[in-house]
């Protein structure tokens, strides 16, 4: 027999209940409740013991370079609707993974038991893998060379440390922003709260030891819309909240409760919005919406392994190759494009003191002045470019895009935070507007379609106004717009100052095989694009 109602709201106040209880439980009672023994704390002392019997192990087993990766991360996500606890997920995960060289060829072993025993099985078993696969490799590994770092820390630079705030605090905060959205006339809302915190250790048979601690924070509500003949529904995400590698200030900053009444609104204003009509426009894009095009039509494709066809499986491969036809020669947009990549920018999830190969990261040009000069490498992959290198003056080195997901995954290239560079002249958003007669203003990401050579795309949105004779004349709806990629940066003639420049960004940038997920942040500006081909996304009766 099924529960009733009033059963039914009697055990979600329960759950609620029990939820807010277990915040005040201090970690190692909270484990012993939900029936997971606490984890074992290590100190530097011990991590340094640990790490010099697996290099030590792998050595002796004929291993070239090896490295070793300790990781202890904690995950904490919170999911709220209308006035209901969804869901609350805590997750702490603790392990090692070990990476060896032997006959050019890797090798990966991982464990979660940390012993000195376990490390120097995992150890020789990395290097055997590697011996094996020694066997069948086309062309060695060589790796580029790195400095050492005998002692290296780094931390995210943060306020207040998300994981001492109470569970009751953070689900207040969401309850309260979803009843200021239903208030405000949206029908549904959703809203939740994520955190991370990493401690990561990494030493390398090059004489590195290098301790960070990485924080990274993302609220986040919806508010959905339905018409009153229940004919139409539409949402307002608050996507121009990027997630950040901040703690819990940028909850704070967020502002949800204050800005939930104007999410809300607008995702009732796009119910009676105009339907676009198709056609061709200038379209004056938001940095809450340019970095999604930007991470899928640029930073994607300027990945060395999807270039050289090595990443194929996971949507892979690229446009931008081979590699000597397009280093310096390829026209990617126009003279107004720069794009940079970086892992040093305050508040971005890429940010970190060195990558998981123990380089210190640099910030380099991927596109400069419309042309692309440069792709994201690994110390594996520098030398593949090493010609054209020593042609333009610069060492063969990693630019430090080097990541492991978790201690249970082999580190590979991953991409930094890829950005635009803003313009010499300080104009922004309004300024835009008002230089476009004909256009469509785009704020905030949406769906998209892009294909494995990110070449043909197609993106949608949050919000989007027409535009005459410089001025928003009012929103539309069902819209999207389609481009082939160097055609549509081809047509940026117009972008916004240093003072416009914002971050946007993603905790869940899905590569490899198996596939592991990568947080990355893209700056950029208001920027306007020419005669881009708009269609109408509208459900048909």
């Amino acid at each position: 027999m099924g529960s009733t109602r009033r059963e039914f709201v009697r055990t979600s106040a329960a759950a609620a209940a029990a939820i807010a209880g277990l915040a005040a439980v201090p970690a190692a009672a909270r484990a012993a409740v939900i029936g997971a023994p606490p984890l074992r704390s290590f100190s530097d002392a011990d991590l340094r013991e640990l790490a010099s019997v697996a290099l030590d192990s792998a050595r002796a087993a004929g291993a070239t370079y090896a490295d070793i990766r300790f990781n202890r991360n904690r995950t904490q996500s919170l999911f709220t609707r209308e006035q209901r606890v969804q869901g609350l997920i805590d997750n702490e995960t603790q392990g090692f993974g070990v990476r060896t060289l032997v006959g050019g060829a890797w090798g990966f072993a991982a464990s979660r038991e940390m012993t000195r025993d376990e490390v120097a099985r995992v150890a020789r078993q990395a290097a055997l893998q590697a011996r094996a696969n020694s066997v069948t490799i086309l062309r060695p590994v060589v790796l580029a060379p790195v400095t050492s770092t005998p002692d290296g820390r780094w931390s995210t630079a943060i306020e207040t440390d998300p994981f001492t705030v109470p569970i009751e605090d953070k689900v207040g905060v969401l309850l309260a922003a979803n009843a200021a959205a239903l208030k405000a006339g949206a029908r549904f809302v959703n809203s939740s709260m994520f955190f991370l915190r990493e401690d990561k250790t990494f030493a390398s048979s090059d004489g590195s030891f290098i301790t960070q601690t990485i924080y990274r924070t993302q609220p986040s509500v919806t508010a959905t819309a339905v018409s009153s003949d229940m004919s139409d529904f539409q949402t307002r995400q608050s996507n121009e909240i990027a997630p950040m590698g901040k703690g819990y200030e940028h909850v704070r900053d967020a502002r949800l409760v204050e800005n939930a009444p104007r999410w809300a609104a607008e995702a009732v204003e796009k119910i009676g919005a105009k339907p676009v009509d198709v056609g061709r426009y200038d379209l004056v894009l938001h940095p809450s919406h340019l970095w999604l095009t930007i991470h899928e039509s640029v930073a994607h494709p300027t990945e060395l392994d999807r270039a050289l066809g090595y990443e194929a499986n996971y949507a892979g491969t690229s446009f931008v190759a081979p590699p000597a036809e397009m280093l310096g020669k390829l026209k990617f947009g126009s003279p107004l494009m720069n794009i940079r990549g970086d892992r040093s920018q305050p508040g971005s999830l890429s940010a970190v003191g060195w990558d998981d190969e123990g380089v210190k990261p640099e910030s380099f040009d991927i596109v400069k002045d419309g042309i692309f000069v440069d792709y994201q490498t690994t110390r594996e992959q520098a030398p593949f470019l090493a010609e054209y290198y020593r042609k333009s003056g610069r060492p063969v080195r990693s630019h430090g895009c080097s990541y492991g997901q978790s201690w249970a995954d082999v580190q590979f290239q991953r991409m930094p935070n890829v950005s635009q560079l803003p313009g010499s002249k300080e104009q922004g958003w309004d300024e835009l507007i008002a230089a476009t007669d004909r256009g469509i203003a785009i704020i905030g990401d949406g769906s998209f379609s892009i294909d494995q050579q990110r070449y043909n795309a197609q993106f949608g949105g949050q919000l989007f106004y027409e535009i005459k004779g410089g001025k928003i004349v009012g929103m539309l709806k069902d819209v999207a717009y389609q481009m082939r990629t160097p055609e549509f940066w081809g047509g940026l003639d117009m972008i916004g100052g240093a003072r416009s420049y914002l971050l946007g960004g993603a905790f869940g940038d899905g590569k490899g095989q198996p596939s592991q997920s990568n947080a990355v942040s893209h700056g950029c500006v208001p920027s306007r694009f020419r005669n881009v081909n708009v269609i109408n996304t509208g459900r048909k009766a």
